[in-house]
């Protein structure tokens, strides 16, 4: 198996996967103005992609969810981030994701939403250790070893667990496990606590090497600076970056851009939702649009102007007319 992780040097630095964030316009941008080692996509429903196909009695190649998968060659290396609680369904979405050339696929093991809790998957599963370590197995039938199979989670349920839940992960033998310094109960509503960072890699350590499995923290990373600091000081191989990106699709390359640059990179990013992401509610720019839109004379005025507007015309048209105040 060729194992992206193990040919890229240390620390490693990634874009977080963030439902309704990090969709092929965002990524588009992010590629061109400031790529990280690796790009994760939003998740994905293996059990959608499969019943959704299943149902219509269609290809793969015409599954409508397919347009979350789409990635262009310049996004290279990519992983892919499936969600569900059922192994065959996981097996035939892994398989999926290898042929169409993604880079490794990822399993999320952490997301509080209760929509998908109910189905058993994404933060339930530190509840069902057994279930979790079965996804794993089936990702890596369905992956062939072609690809490498990752996890993305907490450090527990309703309290710290790590020295129980990620030794089960472990024993599998992922190749990278993304641990998320809060609990689910805490969700994001007090600080990362990176300390715990340290533990997992303690932990790792203990039972294995991080040539068979690597570690990654993830939670209140705002820039690199931040990154390789957290890296050093707390063992981790590498440190996934998720909201610190909003609003900054520059964050990778440290670049400071001016307001009119700024404001016409979202021009180009509003573009490119409408030509990617057309199957999608318009309204999910509106957090892009609070996220750029900050910090400078006549921004409150702006944002308002933009969260009035209802489709992405209505949108470019008021950036384009905006006139920057110095």
């Amino acid at each position: 198996m060729h194992n992206l992780f193990q040919t890229l040097s240390r620390p490693i630095l990634v874009l977080a996967p963030m439902a309704e964030i990090t969709d092929p316009a965002f990524r588009r941008i992010i590629t061109k103005y400031g790529k990280p080692d690796v790009l994760w996509t939003e998740f994905v429903s293996a059990d959608g992609l499969y019943h959704t196909r299943e149902i219509n009695k269609i290809s793969d190649a015409d599954n409508p969810l397919m347009k979350d998968l789409l990635y262009e060659n310049d996004e290279h290396p990519i992983v892919a981030q499936l969600f569900s609680a059922q192994p065959d369904m996981v097996e035939y979405a892994a398989r999926l994701v290898t042929e169409l050339g993604f880079d490794g696929v990822d399993i999320n093991m952490g997301c509080p939403y209760r929509t998908i809790e109910k189905q058993e998957a994404g933060a339930s599963l530190m509840k069902n250790p057994e279930l979790a370590r079965a996804l794993i197995r089936s990702a890596k039938k369905g992956s062939e070893g072609k690809i490498p199979v990752s996890v993305k989670t907490r450090i527990g349920y309703a309290y710290n667990d790590l020295a129980t839940w990620l030794p089960e992960l472990i024993k599998e033998e992922p190749a990278l496990i993304t641990v998320h310094a809060r609990t689910r109960q805490e969700l994001s509503n007090v600080p990362a606590r990176w300390e715990h960072i340290r533990e997992a890699v303690e932990v790792r350590n203990k039972l294995t090497n991080k040539e068979k499995v690597l570690i990654f923290g993830n939670g209140d990373v705002e820039s690199v600076a931040d990154a390789r600091v957290l890296a050093k000081e707390t063992g981790a191989d590498g440190v996934m970056i998720g909201r610190g990106i909003l609003g900054n699709p520059w964050l990778f390359s440290e670049k400071k851009p001016t307001l009119q640059e700024k404001l016409e990179i979202l021009i180009e990013h509003t573009k490119a939702f409408d030509e990617l992401c057309g199957h999608k509610s318009f309204a999910l720019m509106k957090r892009h649009f609070k996220a750029y839109i900050t910090d400078f004379k006549g921004a409150k005025e702006l944002r308002v102007k933009l969260f009035a507007c209802e489709n992405v015309a209505e949108a470019i048209e008021k950036l384009a007319s905006y006139r920057v105040i110095e």
